[in-house]
């Protein structure tokens, strides 16, 4: 019988930046943390060939070196799912708004979380049974949404599928475009957001906070509609995949997402009626598909998000008009001008707590 052979895996975009026992958990749970931790110290996990420790810090497109998985099935058998009632199959299957041999698209509710986790115990990947149709694999999720973000979720339907999307999505070819309502009105309608991220320390890796030195972060932001100073109708584009990017970007030029406690406290709140809900929708994703051409799905906005939409008098349709492609020397300034409002809010939001701090 031959020897078992060793496994290699590429890190996707989705994965950048996060712990190597983080990516484990998600991608090989059948791998406890004892045994990934043994397999480190004796020299046989390594991370483009270099020895590698479960606190490393991985990035997209570096290649995981993992011991054959007879040794790791054998030290923790592999638990079987639950099967799912009726309820989830019919539940599951109506949040697919595309179809085709290669791809699933969701329609991803909010307060539904993409991936299981501490106390999460439903969430889109324990669907995923319900969504195999005619298709001899179950499918695979290929991206993320936050648990409290609707919208655009894509799902691949085999293994060649979900290599190529994956790549798509690590290369940055794949476009995505999220609606947001946030409170305020940033003081440039259009710009570049590029500050970098890292985890918050003391909050255990459950919160990202804007740092030198952190993980590269760059988003696309452009203001569709006002509600006098009170909020702003946003178009945000993100063009790095960064935990909580967009929410810690928002927050940052002091302009959080409407219901975002987490990242705007309580400035994230309107009175009025207003959801306190988190007003963050995936609305558009335009990418390659495996078979040719392209794929390009829209997800309508969830009911809190309309309502919210209707009562500060914003129009869904001018989103949909296309902004006027910045000339470069504009698109520059614009970068500028949004570095340095974020700068002036990180130090004014210091002061005040140092004030607090004296009295």
């Amino acid at each position: 019988m031959s020897e078992p052979e060793v496994r290699q895996f590429t890190v996707d975009a989705e994965d950048d930046g996060i712990r190597l026992d983080r990516w484990f958990r998600r991608h090989l749970p059948e791998a406890s943390f004892n045994i990934v931790s043994r397999w480190a110290r004796t020299g046989q996990l390594r991370v483009d060939g270099k020895r590698a420790a479960p606190g490393d810090r991985i990035e997209a497109g570096q290649v995981i070196r993992v011991p054959p998985a007879e040794r790791a099935a054998a030290a923790r058998p592999k638990r079987e799912r639950p099967a799912l009632s009726d309820d989830q199959i019919a539940f599951a299957q109506g949040l697919v708004v595309h179809r085709d041999a290669s791809a699933l698209v969701l329609d991803k509710p909010p307060g539904l979380a993409t991936q299981g986790g501490t106390k999460t115990t439903e969430h889109v990947d324990g669907l995923l049974d319900a969504l195999a149709f005619d298709a001899p694999a179950r499918p695979k999720l290929v991206h993320r949404l936050d648990k409290d973000t609707s919208g655009v979720l894509l799902v691949a339907r085999g293994p060649r599928a979900a290599a190529f999307f994956s790549k798509s999505f690590s290369s940055r070819t794949a476009r995505k475009i999220y609606w947001a309502i946030v409170t305020g009105v940033p003081d440039i309608d259009e710009g570049v957001i590029e500050l970098a991220i890292d985890k918050q320390p003391g909050t255990g890796g459950e919160k990202m906070h804007v740092v030198e030195g952190g993980l590269a972060a760059k988003t696309l932001y452009r203001v569709i509609d006002r509600a006098g100073n009170r909020a702003a109708f946003v178009e945000l584009q993100p063009r790095t995949g960064r935990t909580h990017q967009l929410r810690v970007h928002m927050a940052a030029i002091g302009h959080p997402i409407l219901g975002d406690r987490k990242y705007g406290g309580a400035e994230a709140f309107l009175t009025g009626g207003i959801s306190r809900k988190m007003h963050l929708h995936a609305r558009r994703l335009r990418i390659d598909h495996p078979d040719g051409g392209k794929l390009e799905v829209i997800a309508e906005l969830p009911e809190h998000f309309a309502a919210s939409m209707a009562s500060l008098g914003f129009e869904a349709g001018d989103a949909e008009a296309p902004a006027a492609a910045p000339r470069p020397d504009g698109a520059a300034v614009r970068k500028r001008a949004a570095k340095a409002h974020a700068k002036d809010y990180r130090k004014a939001r210091r002061g005040e707590r140092r004030s607090r701090g004296s009295r």
